[in-house]
Parts: structure tokens; sequence; C-alpha cells
């Protein structure tokens, strides 16, 4: 197992999509700066396709932020990066569905033309100096080979890391231990695990990905996100505490969790 692992929080992505949470524009950048100041280490900010003001806020908040990297999300969609572009970010990410039912269903392309938009979406970033990270949306639905085969195409881009999504939460901890660990026998790069709650396993599955070798993991404040959640921030860290370093204290998280309260409804508060 590493010594190390960074934490990725998506509170202002993922978790702004949570029913029942809507933050303002102070708001994130103030949930942005304690994050920042208590050492997550990437900040996912927000989807710049969502139009200019969004585009603003990512913004202002990298301009709050004096160490945390700041990411922003990207559909599989050349505008989207392009629109990335005026935020300035410090990473791009462009999530790609690699499942067949994602491929069919929800982008209605065949696996050929997936691996063609992402060469064209990274080949688009990278000519803009921004590093890239790819996001391999449903992976624990996904045909492993078939993400092998993304493993030669992503050489000439050289992506920072790979997030590997459980999308619909469908992973106990030994699954996730099984397939992060298949997954690091073929693939160069740094691994992300971004974990969903539907069967309550989300930071459980995260600690999994991490003892499997997993170099980054996805988190929220208070486990916010689409359906039932993600990965809870405080949670993770009490987890890795004595494991593995990840740049944030349990102390730090505690402050962290208590000060995002402010910000949430009371079922959130409460809850």
């Amino acid at each position: 197992m590493r010594n190390e692992v960074h934490i990725v929080d998506t509170t202002l992505r993922d978790g702004a999509q949570s029913p029942g949470i809507a933050f303002t524009e102070e708001e994130r950048l103030d949930i942005a700066a304690i994050l920042d100041n208590c050492g997550v280490q990437i900040i996912e900010a927000g989807v710049p396709a969502m139009g200019p003001a969004e585009q603003k806020t990512i913004l202002k908040i990298k301009q709050r932020c004096s160490k945390a990297q700041i990411a922003v999300w990207n559909r599989l969609v050349i505008n989207d990066i392009k629109e990335s572009f005026e935020c300035l970010p410090d990473i791009i990410h462009i999530s790609v569905p690699v499942s067949d039912n994602q491929i069919q269903y929800k982008l209605k392309k065949n696996r050929n033309e997936v691996k063609r938009t992402l060469q064209e979406c990274a080949y688009l970033a990278k000519c803009y100096g921004y590093p890239i990270s790819i996001g391999f949306e449903d992976a624990s639905r996904a045909d492993e080979a078939f993400l092998a085969e993304f493993m030669v195409l992503l050489n000439e881009y050289e992506p920072t890391h790979i997030r590997y999504a459980d999308t619909v939460g469908i992973l106990t901890p030994a699954q996730t231990f099984e397939k992060i660990r298949r997954l690091k026998c073929f693939c160069p790069y740094s691994i992300e695990f971004h974990g969903h709650n539907d069967l309550g396993l989300a930071t459980a599955n995260t600690l999994a990905a991490v003892q499997a070798g997993a170099a980054l993991v996805d988190t929220t404040i208070l486990g916010i996100g689409e359906r039932a959640g993600n990965s809870d921030f405080l949670q993770t860290v009490r987890l890795l505490d004595g494991l593995i370093s990840c740049g944030v204290s349990i102390r730090e998280a505690v402050a962290v969790q208590d000060i995002f309260k402010n910000y949430v409804s009371d079922e959130w508060r409460n809850g």
C-alpha cells in the first residue's frame, strides 16, 4: 500500500447535486476556502458547461484557494472542454462513460465512437496546455478488457490520474478491493476512487480501494451527493488515520464539518 493518498473533494460538484442543497456563490467560495485551509489536495469546483455564472464562480474559487489544485468536471463533449478554458483550472477532468449500458443508452454511441471522442477532447485540452484527468464513469459495470484498451489510447495524452467511478453504487468492499487490484495490473497511472452510497458502502469501499492501491479518493462533506450521496469526508479521514497519510487531520476534518453545517438545511444539519 502507498505511503499517502490524496483527497479529491467534490462537495461543490457532486455534492451540489444532492436533493435540498443549493449553495450561493459566497457559500461556495467559503466552502472551497475551508477545504483549501485544511489540506485537501484537489477541489472539484464545478461544471463550466453550466454557463458564464458558473465559470466566474470557479475563477473566484481558484483565486481564493492558495494550496489546493482546482479541477473542473466535463462531459465527453468538445464544447465542455472549450468552456473549461474560461476557468483557468489546474486540472480538466473528462468523464467517459465506459459501461456498455451507458454507452448505448446514455450516449447512444458505440465503443469506437467513445474512444474517438475521448481522443478529440483530450487532444484539445492538451493543446491548450492543461493537465487532464480521465474519469471512467460506471466503471464498476464495465468490461475490464475495454478499460485496458483506454490505457493504450491515453499514452499520448499523459493524464495525471484515472478516476474509477462506482457510479450506481453497486460495489461491496471485497469487490472494490479486487477491481482496483486488477486495474493496477494494467493501469500505468495513479488511480482515483469515486464511490456512491446507494448500498451504504461508499466510505467502506473507499477504504478498500486505498488498501488495494488507489492513490486518490473522492469525498463530500457530510457525504452529500446525488441519490444517496458519496463517501463522507470526515468518516474517510477517520478511517485513514493511522493507516495512511491523507494530508488532513481528524481535528481539521471535524472543524470543516462543523463549519459546513452552517451552509445546509436543518435536515442535513441534523442528519
